[in-house]
């Protein structure tokens, strides 16, 4: 897409984050390959050179624009294993100045290499160079070249849960568990359960070990219950771990999810059971999906935070590869770990269909939003909780909080004329104000985390708030809380 004057100054007053990046020039072409490099192993990216790094535009002037484009080619072409191939657009300013905006396109050859053979990846606005093994097979993961898993253990066979792997050989295939080691093994290493080395593999320990948490304690789903709508740090009204085998770890979470839901009697006698107000599917797909789809490469558990107004699910990674909230929307998928895949096919876990887990859910229910958080590595699922299931004769009407307030509401909270308000607040700045309304004591780091901007452009943005007349910050440097001026 070509960049006008207008939506030049827009992406500016953005700020920079993992997919937009200021230059105010360009003089070290290492330095600019590792950008490009950094940008490829990603999903892409624009760079724009003559935008200062607080998102003022400078530009750069004329006679040294193509000099920079021969730096940006050297870049692409010499500096960058494999060579990439990148546009530019000299964008004009008033003064005659020029906007260089570099796009860079999500590497098909990852991952890309700097001159020096150093692979870089994005951090939010900022990059940073691959140190570990881990970081390594994240990428290869994300390249479609090594599935998470795969990954062999430390867990012998003999960690399985000999009557539930029985009981699955006999339902999916008529078939006996061998008697001998040997051909234990070779079976299990046949069925892609177990490495060359003789342990299980991680699909083997999440499927079928006795304790997979043993193994992999980090591998497991948490669910909380809080009062009221947000996160509190010492109430809530119901808590659980899950642990064992996915298909236990799967039925624990959906009875906790479904205990946690108001029941609607409707046209049932009061004795009946009722219905759930959000339809028990819904969370069988969502559960289903978090399972085989999160990120195993990631040390964190799966969560369940129910509050009055809605559910999350929260699972480490991101969206793998290209995808996007609207390609999962419309049933495109990418398999991140298709052993566990197949297996939930197998009758293992509820699964109906690649790709088809999000579509089912949303049509059952709309009221879904997602977020891919990729600067804190998860991915949520919001099931949104209404009245609207709850309404009719004999139903029981679920206690829930108000909605969140309306920009009506948000306006005069603020101590502003809403006639007057929204001309004089930039969108950004808004969506800043409502992460404080919803949390005074929230910080900088977690603000860029929620905005997915770098913190210097929070700080930016808080210091035009502050010199509007419209933030304060009271109290320490930490543990303070901000408060908004009337």
């Amino acid at each position: 897409m070509a960049f006008t004057l207008q939506r030049l100054r827009a992406e500016a007053a953005a700020g920079e984050d993992s997919s937009r990046q200021f230059k105010s020039k360009i003089t070290n072409v290492d330095a600019l390959a590792a950008e490009m490099a950094a940008f490829a192993n990603a999903s892409g990216g624009v760079i724009f050179i003559g935008v200062e790094d607080d998102g003022s535009i400078s530009g750069i002037p004329a006679k040294e624009v193509s000099a920079t484009n021969q730096l940006i080619s050297n870049a692409a072409s010499q500096h960058v294993r494999s060579p990439l191939n990148v546009q530019t657009q000299n964008i004009l300013l008033e003064d005659g100045n020029v906007v260089i905006a570099l796009t860079v396109p999500a590497g098909l050859d990852k991952p890309y290499f700097d001159r020096k053979g150093v692979i870089w990846l994005k951090a939010g606005a900022d990059k940073r160079r691959i140190n570990s093994k881990e970081e390594l097979r994240r990428l290869f993961q994300y390249t479609s070249q090594f599935h998470a898993d795969e990954l062999p253990t430390k867990a012998s066979i003999d960690k399985l849960d000999k009557l539930l792997f029985r009981d699955f050989l006999k339902k999916r295939y008529s078939s006996e568990f061998p008697d001998t080691h040997a051909e234990q093994l070779r079976l299990l290493q046949n069925l892609n359960l177990a490495a060359s080395d003789g342990n299980l593999n991680l699909a083997g320990v999440l499927l079928f070990a006795e304790q997979p948490e043993r193994v992999y304690p980090q591998f497991v789903a948490k669910g909380v219950r809080f009062p009221g709508l947000a996160i509190h740090a010492d109430r809530y009204d119901d808590s659980e771990d899950f642990e064992g085998p996915l298909s236990r770890l799967f039925k624990d979470a959906l009875a906790f999810v479904m205990r946690n839901l108001h029941k609607v009697q409707a046209d049932n006698g009061v004795n009946a059971p009722g219905t759930p107000e959000i339809p028990e599917r819904v969370f069988e797909e969502l559960l289903v999906n978090a399972l085989v789809h999160r990120d195993y490469l990631v040390s964190a558990p799966i969560r369940i935070f129910i509050f009055d107004d809605r559910v999350e699910i929260v699972s480490p990674g991101t969206l793998p590869n290209n995808l996007t909230i609207a390609n999962i929307k419309t049933g495109n998928s990418n398999i991140r770990n298709p052993i566990l895949i197949s297996y939930a096919a197998k009758g293992l876990l509820p699964y109906h269909g690649i790709g088809s887990g999000i579509v089912r859910a949303l049509g059952a229910w709309p009221d879904i939003d997602f977020e891919d958080d990729r600067e804190g590595s998860l991915f949520k699922a919001i099931v949104r909780r209404t009245r609207r299931v709850a309404e009719g004769a004999g139903a029981v009407a679920p206690e829930i909080a108000p909605e969140t307030p309306n920009l009506h509401q948000k306006q005069r909270f603020l101590g502003a004329n809403p006639h007057d308000f929204a001309p004089e607040i930039a969108p950004e700045l808004f969506a800043l104000l409502e992460r404080i309304i919803a949390n005074p004591r929230i910080t900088t780091a977690e603000l860029a985390g929620t905005l997915k901007v770098s913190r210097r452009t929070v700080l930016a943005r808080i210091t035009t708030l502050k010199e509007k007349g419209l933030l304060r910050r009271t109290g320490p440097s930490k543990g303070g809380k901000w408060e908004l001026i009337s």
